[in-house]
């Protein structure tokens, strides 16, 4: 069992990791300012508004945030199960499990996106939701083959027990 010292500056150092990742991507930088463009003739006459799609680029990193985001999120809870005095030592122990298991499924994503680019495709996005692991690839063209091929690395790197969905996105 850790010292409460520890665990106190282990809560610390991870709420000042992720104020600081906060810090550096804020709420502005979310949003690219190029995604919604106004332009204006008179004020009362006329509105030209422009929009531009964002490109499947900005689209994978806004969800990657996102999911990033949320891991935080669950991370600071659980470490402050853990850090509390009111709580079991067994319900300390899962809520430290859960912290685990969410660093290794955030690793897997990772190794499994790597691996994918490694295999020629312009870009991966692999979330894992629902005990399901969903694949999104941008690629020319798709095949059953391609995709089955996709579906054994996922099965390797995340296990045999999640159901793997792919989808296939044309490059622009």
């Amino acid at each position: 069992m850790p010292k409460k010292q520890t665990v106190w500056l282990f809560t610390m150092v991870s709420l000042t990791a992720v104020l600081g990742v906060y810090y550096m991507t804020g709420p502005e930088k979310l949003l690219p300012a190029s995604t919604l463009e106004e332009k204006v003739s008179e004020p009362e006459k006329e509105v030209d508004v422009a929009v531009e799609e964002t490109p499947t680029d900005e689209v994978f990193e806004m969800i990657r945030l996102e999911a990033e985001e949320e891991r935080s999120r669950l991370k600071e809870e659980l470490t402050a199960k853990v850090a509390s005095a009111d709580l079991s030592a067994e319900a300390k122990d899962e809520a430290y499990t859960t912290m685990q298991e969410l660093d290794e499924q955030a690793a897997s994503e990772r190794m499994l996106e790597t691996v994918i680019k490694s295999k020629g495709y312009e870009d991966a996005l692999v979330r894992t939701m629902d005990g399901e692991v969903r694949i999104t690839v941008k690629a020319d063209s798709h095949s059953t083959e391609a995709a089955n091929e996709l579906i054994r690395l996922a099965k390797e790197e995340m296990g045999e027990k999640m159901p793997v969905s792919v989808e296939f996105e044309p490059l622009k």
